[in-house]
């Protein structure tokens, strides 16, 4: 089992194997007319994490489902990694999880039943982690190795965080360094630092359970997680969903300390330039280190949160709390009203 490298046995690796914006929008085109379900509080109709139900009686159902191909070698490893990717888009509502059903695709005469086994053992513990079971879950024999979660939450209606509720003059924060797509790359090409690929596989396992105790804070106004659409991707989504401009401070984004030793080399995931040429036209001109960083695919990555001047120290209270690193707890820019570029990026 030791000897087995998944990732050589999946094209696409983590959020980097989503499929690219533009064809996604191509996909989710229609023209058919359903009813609409008032009970539906999120659906179809934003960029959002996960859908929402109305229960009644001030209380909501989460329901998100998240997998992909193996971004670590690792069966166990890529089985945590998965499960915290999936449950972070309750946590990006402002909800708490409550089950879990696993995802599986499985190449049985490439790679041994034994190896699957230990990938939902990381899942497992993750969800154990989170205070729920792996309760189920469905099977199947693929061509490369997939997995990941079906998820539901639950929240109160109050608490609900969506990603186009974002307010003109709230700051942007981002509770986990970006890099993960290019160390991952890095680690698939035999380039990687041990040091740097353990520290990006330690926030990649950290489930964002700050997400639930955000959804109690009003100054809280929209919060998205960042996965394979890149910070750039996700938070256009934000702007265009808000009817609003964001201009950030590229010296202030949160990334790992040692990434520029890979920008340096130009490492990069396939994703990055596919999200670049559709959000291109949305943001101003970027040098190369801006583009690669800004536009590079997170796998479970951190929180993108839009926070009230007046509710900012709170906000970071509440981060220290949870243990997010103080380069992270400071603002990289802040919302503002619509502008020729959805963002504006400032060296």
């Amino acid at each position: 089992m030791s000897s087995i490298k998944l990732t050589e046995y999946s094209k696409g690796a983590g959020c980097g194997c989503k499929i690219a914006p533009s064809v996604l929008q191509q996909i989710l085109k229609t023209d058919h007319q359903l009813p609409a379900d008032m009970r539906l509080l999120v659906g179809n109709e934003s960029n959002d994490d996960a859908a929402v139900f109305d229960l009644g009686k001030d209380s909501c159902l989460i329901s998100t489902t998240d997998f992909f191909m193996p971004v670590v070698d690792d069966a166990y490893q890529f089985g945590k990694i998965a499960a915290v990717n999936a449950l972070s888009d309750v946590y990006a509502m402002g909800g708490k999880p409550i089950t879990a059903l696993a995802i599986l695709g499985w190449p049985i005469d490439k790679i041994s039943p034994d190896v699957a086994q230990q990938v939902l053992e990381g899942a497992r513990f993750m969800c154990q982690m989170a205070g729920i079971t792996l309760a189920g879950g469905h099977s199947i024999e693929s061509q490369e190795p997939i997995f990941g979660l079906a998820v539901n939450g639950l929240v109160s209606k109050q608490n609900i965080k969506r990603n186009n509720t974002a307010q003109e003059g709230d700051l942007i924060f981002l509770t986990k360094p970006l890099g993960n797509g290019i160390i991952t790359t890095a680690a698939k090409r035999g380039l990687v630092d041990a040091q740097a690929f353990d520290t990006c596989v330690s926030y990649m396992s950290t489930l964002n359970r700050i997400g639930e105790d955000l959804g109690q804070l009003k100054g809280v106004h929209a919060m998205t997680d960042v996965t394979g659409f890149g910070l750039a991707g996700h938070l256009v989504e934000m702007c265009e969903g808000s009817g609003l401009s964001a201009e950030i401070q590229f010296s202030d984004v949160p990334v790992y300390p040692f990434l520029g030793t890979y920008l340096d080399q130009f490492i990069y995931s396939d994703m990055t330039t596919k999200n670049y040429s559709y959000y291109a036209s949305k943001m101003n001109t970027l040098d190369a280190k801006q583009l690669f960083t800004l536009c590079d695919p997170q796998t479970s990555g951190g929180l993108l949160v839009a926070v009230a001047e007046d509710s900012v120290a709170t906000y970071q209270s509440l981060c220290q709390e949870h243990g997010i690193p103080s380069f992270a707890i400071k603002p990289l820019g802040r919302f503002a009203s619509e502008m020729e570029k959805r963002i504006l990026v400032n060296a």
